[in-house]
Order: C-alpha cells, then structure tokens, then sequence
C-alpha cells in the first residue's frame, strides 16, 4: 500500500473514531495520516473538529488554518476556524471567517445565520466596551436587602444575618427539587462570600491539623448533582473536614447557579475551613459564551450575575497546602523567576478579569505538556509548560508538588511531570457526553494524597449550556 492510500485509511479510522466520539483515538490517526501525507486539507480539518470536542482551541485554530493555507475553498476549515475562536472569545476573528464562508457560499442559509448571530455578539461587546468605566459602581450600589420581601411561596429555612447549617441542608434538598432561592437570599449569599472574599490572600495557606481531612476538587462546571455525589461518598463539608475547590464552578452544565449558591453559603458556614480557587470560568467573558449568564438572567436576574461577577473577581488565585501543595486552577508560569511571594504579593482586585497576558492569566488558563521547555497554549490563550519547568519551580519553592484541574482526565485525575503535577477533573461525564470519571484527593495530616475516582449519577433531563443566550455554542459542544 502506498503512502497515499494508507493515509487515507487511517483518516477513514479517526472518522470512524469520530462516530464513536473517541476523540483522542481520532486525533492519533489524523496525527498518523498527516505525517505519510501532510499535503491533504481534510485531514487538518478534520483534526481542527476532534481538537474542538477536546477543547483544544489553539489547536484547532492552526489546524483549520493549515487546511485554508492548503485548499482556501475549503468550507469547514473556515467554520472550524471560526467555532475556535468563539470559544475563546475572540468574536472578531470567528465574524470574518463566518463572513468568508457566507461569501464562498452565499446559498448556504444555515451559515448566513451563524454569520448574522456572531454579528449580535461582536455588537454586544462593543456596547459593553464603550459604556465600561475604569471603576464602575457595584451592583450592589442601592441594594436594600432589609426592604426586599421573601417571596410569599418560599416555605424554606429562613436565613438570618448568618449562614446557618439549617439553611445549607434546606438549600441543598430545594435545589435537588428543582427549586430555587428567594432573590433576597440569592443575594445575600453572594455578598456575604465577597465580603469574605475580599480579606482573603491572593493565596491563603492552610495546614491540616490532628483529626482533620481536606478534601480537593477540581472543576464542577454546573453538574450539581455529581456535586452532591462527591459529597454523599466523601463526606460533607464540616469544621474538621476541609473543602478546597479548585476553580470553574460554573458553565458548561445547567445547575451553576446551585453549585456556586451552594459553595458560597458553605464558605460562609466554615470560612476558615472552606476555600475556593479561582478557575477561568470564573470570568466574564467565559459566562457569557457558555451560559452562566445566561442562567442567572432565567433562574434569577441580571443584577444576580452581576454580583456573582465581582464576588468572582475577589476570589484568591490560588491555596497552599501545609507548604507542600500549590493548588491553582491553570499551572505554572512563563518566567522561571516567578515564586510563591510573587503570588502572596499579587494586588489580584487591581485586575478584575484575567486578561489575555500576566501572572492572573497563566494561573488561571496554562497546561502542562510532555515535552520539555514551554510550547504554545493548545487552548488559544496562555501556554503551555514541561516537567523541567515544573521541576524548577516546585525545587525553589520547596514544595512537593503542584495540584491543579482546567482540563478533562479520563480516569479523572493524572499525575504527570514524575509526579511534581496532578491534574483533578470532578466532573463526570462531562457535558452528559465526554465519558469520563470524576475525581477527588483527600489529604490527612501526614499530607499523603489519596485519589478518589467516581462515576456520574443520573439528573433531570436538561442538556448542558441550556441557558446558552446564543445559538452558536451548540457548535462548540
């Protein structure tokens, strides 16, 4: 068999991959089929999807762009493209393929739709951009929460001037009824965890004494009922045991405004003993592409995302753990000068959201890689970084290891970099579709890690991103 015609094969294999949403077998045979004929635009467009579905999003991006360099007729590569760049918020850049696809095929009315709806969301950020003032004032400005009333049906625990268990344990059983909060509490919750928030280090440290457990989790992204999963086989959050989430509570799945609702309120039971990380769906840009905006806007109001928004800006960047255990959303840095008193010495409420450069950004957004030295960010933002860097940076701050999440694990964690870097996933089954396990480590005070890994458990049938404000997102799932 030649060259050519075993490439083609192997593509045929990853479609076949593909159909089976195998996505990581689907790439190696793109991978495979590209190096015996790299001269072919289908097999990069076709790898641009399976990044995609990998969340992959830089990836995809040079794929896609690899498949326009080779064949600029190619349809897909400029829709692929385009998916790519929304993802990642770049609008712009997804408005001018979606253009480019609507002039090569000026028929096709499903792409001019597309082309029309990216056109509102470029519009939108504009609007959003030229009304932003350097220190807007808070959404908070005005709110009298001794004035609002309870809404007359509420039949719950009612909630006073502090977080009572009472409260989280009626919270948690109304949520898994389908119920909501009233908007007071709503409110109320999300200022008290700000107001907390706000006299936290960029990086609180935290021992664990005699008789106590910290239990890390990675992200949760909307799955509120895996949540609960989590905590009916491990144990509910208590004085003695310690909670630590690592960022990106929200988005993706249905159920954000719960989980973040429910973290908030046990961070203001157990304020010493309950931390949260934050993750890059902590941000705006990201809520408003896959949906916790969104669900605010439906379940509560558009005041209620506002505050979720700069409670989310005071959140700390990072834990660690009894001097031991970096635990941070994204990963390590690109300069190797960078150490634990740059991040004890970070002003993170100077910056609201992470931006596209600085420490904020690859805290929240890098990866790690296999390959020695630093790379480019698969994703499209931050970067990419090698056990070398992590063995560097783990050697002059005199710790064991770095803990961190950002990305799907099939087994639900991995422990990569000759062991210096753990990556926790804990959500299941990702989007109802990825296939995964979910994971947690548990931490004692000898400051032993033990991996916990479970499945996802069933929930009412409402798809991920189902409170998505565009239409455009189904593309990036």
């Amino acid at each position: 068999m030649s060259a050519v015609a075993e490439a083609v094969e192997l593509k045929n294999k990853g479609n076949a991959a593909i159909a089976k949403k195998d996505w990581r077998e689907a790439v190696r045979c793109y991978d495979k089929a590209i190096e015996l004929d790299p001269t072919q635009a289908v097999f990069y467009s076709n790898r641009a999807h399976t990044h995609i579905k990998l969340e992959s999003y830089g990836f995809a991006i040079s794929d896609a762009t690899k498949a326009i360099e080779l064949d600029p007729s190619y349809i897909k590569a400029y829709y692929r493209r385009a998916i790519s760049h929304l993802a990642i918020a770049k609008h712009k850049e997804a408005l001018k393929d979606f253009r480019t696809v609507c002039k090569k095929a000026p028929n096709d009315k499903d792409a001019k739709l597309k082309m029309q709806e990216c056109e509102k969301i470029v519009r939108r950020m504009d609007f959003l951009k030229a009304i932003e003032l350097g220190d807007p004032p808070s959404a908070a400005e005005g709110l009298d929460l001794n004035s609002m009333a309870v809404e007359s049906d509420y039949t719950g625990v009612k909630l006073g001037d502090e977080m009572t268990k009472e409260f989280v344990e009626d919270m948690i059983q109304r949520f898994k009824d389908g119920k909501k909060l009233p908007k007071k509490y709503a409110f109320q919750i999300v200022l008290m965890a700000k107001a907390i928030f706000m006299t936290e280090p960029t990086m609180p440290e935290v021992k664990i004494e005699e008789g106590q457990k910290l239990t890390v989790c990675g992200d949760t992204h909307g799955q509120y009922f895996d949540l609960l999963e989590i905590f009916n086989r491990n144990g509910y959050p208590t004085e003695s045991h310690i909670y630590l989430f690592n960022g990106d509570f929200v988005d993706r799945g249905s159920w954000s405004t719960e989980i973040a609702l429910l973290l908030f309120a046990y961070k203001c039971l157990y304020p010493k003993n309950f931390f949260l990380n934050r993750g890059n769906h902590e941000t705006d840009d990201m809520n408003r592409v896959y949906g916790f905006e969104g669900e605010c806007k439906a379940k509560y109001s558009e005041r209620t995302f506002k505050l979720f928004s700069e409670a989310f800006s005071a959140l700390p960047l990072a834990t660690l753990i009894g001097g031991k255990y970096l635990v941070l959303h994204g990963g390590l840095f690109s300069d190797d000068k960078i150490t634990l008193q740059d991040i004890r010495d970070y002003d993170r409420h100077k910056q609201r959201q992470p931006g596209q450069e600085g420490l904020m950004m690859e805290m929240l957004w890098t990866d790690p890689q296999t390959l020695p030295g630093r790379g480019p960010s698969k994703r499209g933002v931050g970067l990419m970084f090698g056990p070398d860097v992590t063995k560097r940076f783990c050697e002059n701050n005199g710790l064991e290891a770095i803990i961190r999440s950002h990305e799907v694990r099939m087994g639900g964690y991995e422990v990569e970099h000759d062991g210096r870097c753990i990556t926790v996933f804990s959500a299941p089954n990702y989007v109802d579709s990825s296939g995964n396990k979910g994971a947690y480590i548990n931490i004692g005070p000898d400051y032993k890690l033990q991996h916990n890994v479970f499945d996802a458990v069933p929930h009412p049938d409402i798809k991920p991103m189902a409170y998505a404000q565009s239409p455009l997102t189904s593309m990036m799932m």
